[in-house]
């Protein structure tokens, strides 16, 4: 494959911590490559460096003769002042760009709901992220570069985006950088992996899943290595404090091969560990909506009691491209965000919510929440609840930005009782990879990484027995999302999780459901999947209808179960309903078998780790349990929507 670009030597140096030591790499056509590494740790500098956006302090980047790189900036770099059509196709007239097909479908998918003619500093923070998308991918460079290019995408457009980019090139044209916190993100469309840790870069070969394999494997090898390091140590050290006090000369051989062991031991790499806090008892009831409808405004205001955020924003932008739904007194346009939804949260449930944009994700976390009152209906709440909300933007910390990260902590306590053992706040927040020195900057000049992992700590340690999590991998790299779905997979109490990241809902949720944007919510047996499914099924039923636009299309996307009747001629009989209820128990009675089987082969692969080839047979049945667990899903599907 030919090259297209490189660096050499490079080495990067912010004040006294150097970031990159000297990397050398490079870039090949049809490379396909993911960059992970912790908050801070050089995965953006090393992709400014190689897309010469900065200079490095020493070494130097090389690239063939006429590459062209296009490049996602993770800030906002457009010119708000230009309008949406502007930012992105510039002065180019609608024909010289509506004919190329290509530039035809990302334009849909990404700025279909966007105003054409919207000044881009109107945009909320997601619009503002598709527009510079789309410009990026219109164009046609060698190399393309995403820094974070999932942030504020919902799970359909990050869905997009994998095909797009898997799709762009042939095999062996062209190449992409990316970095993103996104898993499932990275093992969809990369094929490398490069991991940014300690100012050098490690390869991997494969995707996310055969990272963490590799890194694995070389961390048990580090082990193996540092334990006959550490009894050599003790064993030298031992021998050099033998004998009388008046000997103390030693056999020079001897203290030299005990230094070269000491100093041989590499720096502690920060740990990431997120210890689990003592939760508060939780009584039977916990948190209901009941029959409860939430009406907003279009023009701009709302009747939710002022929901913000990007949701908020979001259904503001849809209700007017869509129209009212209804005239309000005052003459304004109104839309219902929902209509007499019930909705009841168990005690140790765990809840996945995903949905378009605008159809009320953060809006209904703020009506459980109580920040928010419903139009109609009412929210009642258990005795014993005590809820903690992680929102998107983190602005709990707004009102501390002047204090020290040690500071925040203490201000809830001085000592915490984990694992049995008292802490002081300082040893806490070392655990959640601050430094002795991090714990001492003010909360301002924190990374957003770094103020989402401060505000979580912080939740937790007021013994919550409900968390609800706002988009919560915003901003967070792999290491401290593998933490934290480590607390949440032990979590005790009530979890409610709005995310786009499918890897971490199939984690640490058990129970997803949908918010189509039709005022309703919907439950999915079949996970995020079956969410894709319905809102291809219902754009294309939409499209095919009425020939709308996208707006359009996002309303008809609403009524799913219009969609399951048109395509039945209008239901199915009483004899087909009893067929589908026997189809669906015998499915889930396989289904449940599956499971079994999948554990067993987890347990397997993970007491024989070190074995490749029962590895490699291991993950083989594995991969044909999966596949079958795919195809009695898609019946259940079909089957299910016979009795809808």
């Amino acid at each position: 494959m030919a090259h297209l670009l490189g660096g050499e030597n490079l080495t990067v140096q912010f004040a006294t911590r150097t970031v990159l030591d000297g990397v050398t790499l490079g870039l090949e056509e049809g490379d396909r490559i993911g960059i992970v590494g912790r908050n801070g740790d050089g995965k953006s500098t090393l992709m400014r460096l190689l897309a010469q956006r900065q200079t490095p302090d020493e070494g130097r980047v090389t690239s063939r003769r006429n590459v062209t790189v296009g490049y996602l900036d993770q800030s906002d770099v457009l010119d708000g002042d230009l309008t949406v059509g502007e930012a992105i196709v510039g002065d180019q007239a609608e024909h010289e760009w509506a004919s190329n097909s290509k530039i035809r479908e990302i334009m849909g998918a990404l700025v279909g709901e966007v105003d054409w003619h919207a000044n881009v500093h109107s945009l909320s923070g997601g619009q503002k992220r598709r527009v510079a998308l789309a410009k990026l991918l219109i164009g046609d460079d060698d190399v393309i570069m995403l820094d974070e290019p999932t942030n504020h995408l919902d799970v359909e457009g990050v869905a997009w985006l994998a095909r797009h980019l898997k799709t762009r090139w042939r095999a062996t044209e062209g190449a992409f950088l990316v970095v993103t916190h996104d898993r499932w993100f990275l093992d969809e469309v990369c094929t490398r992996t490069w991991e940014v840790h300690d100012a050098v870069v490690d390869p991997f070969e494969g995707g996310y899943a055969a990272y963490v394999l590799a890194r694995a494997e070389r961390d048990r090898m580090a082990s193996v290595v540092e334990s006959k390091r550490a009894q050599l140590v003790k064993k030298e050290l031992a021998w050099l404090r033998r004998g009388a006090p008046a000997r103390t000369a030693k056999p020079k051989f001897r203290i030299e091969a005990a230094n070269e062991l000491i100093a041989d031991v590499p720096e502690p790499r920060d740990t990431l560990s997120l210890n689990k806090m003592a939760t508060a008892r939780l009584g039977k009831d916990v948190l209901d909506l009941e029959n409860v409808s939430l009406a907003y405004r279009a023009d701009g205001g709302n009747d939710d009691g002022g929901a913000g955020a990007a949701d908020s924003n979001a259904a503001a932008a849809e209700a007017g491209a869509a129209g009212a739904d209804a005239g309000g007194e005052d003459g304004a346009t109104r839309r219902e965000l929902f209509s007499n939804i019930t909705l009841r949260l168990a005690p140790g449930e765990r809840l996945g919510l995903v949905g378009v944009n605008g159809a009320g994700k953060t809006t209904l976390l703020r009506l459980l929440n109580g920040e928010v009152a419903p139009t109609s209906g009412r929210r009642k709440k258990g005795k014993t609840v005590q809820t903690a909300v992680l929102s998107q933007e983190v602005r709990e910390l707004d009102d501390v930005l002047d204090l020290r990260v040690i500071e925040v902590i203490e201000q809830e306590k001085r000592t915490f009782s984990v694992g049995g053992r008292e802490l002081s706040a300082g040893q806490l927040v070392e655990q959640l990879g601050f430094t002795n020195e991090k714990q001492w900057t003010q909360v301002r000049s924190l990374s957003g990484g770094e103020r989402r992992r401060l505000q979580l700590l912080r939740l937790l340690v007021g013994e919550p027995n409900v968390l609800m999590l706002d988009e919560p991998t915003n901003d967070l790299d792999t290491d401290t999302l593998s933490a934290v779905e480590d607390v949440l997979d032990g979590w005790p109490g009530t979890l409610v999780v709005v995310s786009h990241d499918r890897y971490l809902l199939e984690r640490v949720t058990d129970r997803q459901m949908a918010l189509l944007g039709d005022g309703k919510i919907r439950d999915l047996p079949g996970g995020v999947d079956q969410y894709l499914q319905l809102r291809e099924a219902a754009l294309a039923v939409s499209g095919a209808g009425n020939g709308a636009s996208s707006s359009g299309a996002a309303s008809g996307a609403a009524n799913p179960g219009a969609a399951g009747e048109g395509a039945n001629g209008g239901g199915a009989t009483e004899a087909e309903k009893r067929e589908a209820r026997k189809e669906i128990n015998r499915i889930e009675r396989q289904l449940g078998k599956l499971a079994s089987q999948e554990e067993k082969l987890h347990a397997q692969m993970a007491a024989g780790a070190g074995n490749y080839e029962d590895l490699a047979e291991l993950n083989r049945k594995l991969q044909g349990v999966s596949a079958e667990k795919d195809a009695l899903e898609q019946q259940w599907l079909e089957a299910s929507e016979l009795l809808e």
